[in-house]
């Protein structure tokens, strides 16, 4: 079963993106580059708790 998570900048704290997972085969936390539209960057990006 997939699940929606969140994904929030690291550095301004936004949350910016919304994408989904499959928590049965990857248990640990979603970390990505994307771009921030508040940081004007690319930034990392992780999963909400």
């Amino acid at each position: 079963m997939r699940e929606k998570v969140i994904l929030i900048c690291e550095e301004c704290l936004s949350r910016n993106y919304q994408t989904t997972k499959n928590k049965a085969v990857q248990k640990e936390r979603l970390e990505t580059k994307k771009f921030c539209v508040k940081c004007n960057k690319h930034t990392l990006h992780k999963e909400s708790k």
